[in-house]
């Protein structure tokens, strides 16, 4: 038995072709969530909001921005924004055991959004989402490098280590970025 197709219905709609333009290449894949076998689509999950993607790590001298980040995510996650983390050992100073890393981010710094099994975030090898944030806006020198990206998928900015998630140039960005999503 041959299934009807549902392709040319949302063609005729323009929901296929929307959605594929809405979604760039670099945030196209899936990766696994830290300690984890849960798999995230960026696209599925997070289509139509703003990103501030963050490489982290858990021994690092910002390793404290953990908190303030999630604090970010908790006052704007509601207007659109996902703070999305990427654990990473490319500057040596996350822990090999992954379940160390999640304790870190998760039970020290009670985070609760989203952050990547351990990968690369700079040069060839680093994951599809590095790769297009480091071709679009330059890669990460160091641990907490932020990147605010918008919801068609651009990068609006980036932020290195030194930028507190709470300062006044990132909170105007984020906010900045949130107005502009709601137009």
């Amino acid at each position: 038995m041959k299934f009807p197709t549902l392709t040319a219905p949302f063609l005729a709609l323009g929901l296929v072709s929307s959605l594929a333009q809405a979604c760039p290449d670099y945030l196209n894949h899936s990766m696994r969530r830290l300690a984890s076998t849960e798999q995230i689509q960026f696209c599925e999950a997070y289509s139509g909001k703003v990103l501030l993607v963050v490489n982290t790590a858990s021994y690092c001298g910002y390793t404290r921005q953990f908190a303030g980040l999630e604090t970010l995510h908790q006052e704007y996650r509601d207007q659109g924004l996902v703070v999305l983390g990427f654990s990473s050992d490319d500057f040596f100073q996350e822990d090999n055991d992954e379940g160390d890393a999640a304790e870190v981010c998760f039970e020290k710094y009670a985070v609760s959004f989203p952050v990547m099994a351990t990968s690369e975030v700079r040069g060839d090898d680093a994951n599809p989402v590095f790769k297009g944030l480091g071709d679009a806006a330059g890669y990460p020198r160091w641990n907490f490098n932020k990147y605010l990206v918008s919801k068609e998928g651009e990068v609006l900015e980036h932020f290195g280590s030194g930028t507190e998630p709470d300062s006044e140039e990132l909170k105007a960005a984020v906010e900045a970025a949130l107005a502009s999503a709601q137009s």
